[in-house]
């Protein structure tokens, strides 16, 4: 984030910079979780952080721009992590659609103030910040979208699977970070939960397991 947005970080000591903007973010992302960020005025973060609000100025110009920086890191992350499958999946779509079904529940593990923030914030961004975060989610899609096209192209997914699982399959691995109190409460893991989304999705597009309902035989 710091290189990304060295246009508009004034601070010039790099460590220094990081170790702030670390503080900063992470209240900012706190308070806006609890309250709304709507609701979170940059007095309130003044106070949260400890960073007065000229040194909040040296960070970034407006709450708009605070969004932005936040929105470019989820974006990025999911760019970077989604796009780098390890060579054990590539060329094998049903392994590469189960890795990003797993690597995405993760990464929103890590990264789960972040998320939240750009689910549960979305409604409320300016425009332009609105349709960066459905481009983000576009993004998402997209490598589903293509695992899936290579997938039908191969013979490993059906031919007939739908074009709209992409679109589904977002919104099941956006509940594991917006609804994990649900999950906490029924004692369900990390672990269960992937499996579970990628047997269903899995049964919505193999094409092994169409012809295993046919025959009623496992193979």
């Amino acid at each position: 984030m710091l290189n990304r947005h060295s246009g508009t970080i004034s601070v010039q000591k790099p460590d220094f910079a990081l170790r702030k903007l670390t503080v900063i973010i992470s209240a900012a992302l706190e308070l806006s979780n609890r309250k709304g960020f709507q609701a979170m005025s940059l007095r309130d973060l003044s106070h949260a952080s400890g960073v007065s609000m000229g040194g909040l100025y040296a960070y970034f110009d407006s709450k708009t721009t605070l969004v932005n920086m936040i929105l470019s890191e989820v974006t990025a992350a999911t760019q970077r992590v989604l796009s780098n499958p390890p060579d054990t999946v590539r060329g094998n779509p049903v392994a590469h659609l189960r890795w990003l079904i797993s690597t995405h529940v993760r990464m929103t593990e890590e990264m789960h103030p972040w998320f939240t923030f750009a689910f549960m914030e979305a409604k409320n961004f300016p425009p332009e910040e609105r349709r960066k975060a459905i481009d983000s989610e576009e993004l998402t899609e997209g490598f589903f979208k293509q695992v899936l096209e290579d997938g039908i192209g191969m013979g490993a997914f059906r031919t007939d699977t739908s074009p709209l699982l992409p679109a589904l399959i977002k919104p099941l691995l956006q509940d594991w970070y917006v609804k994990r109190a649900k999950y906490k409460r029924r004692s369900v893991t990390i672990d269960t939960y992937i499996s579970t989304v990628q047997d269903l999705v899995e049964s919505a597009c193999l094409a092994e397991r169409s012809a295993t309902a046919l025959t009623g035989t496992k193979s």
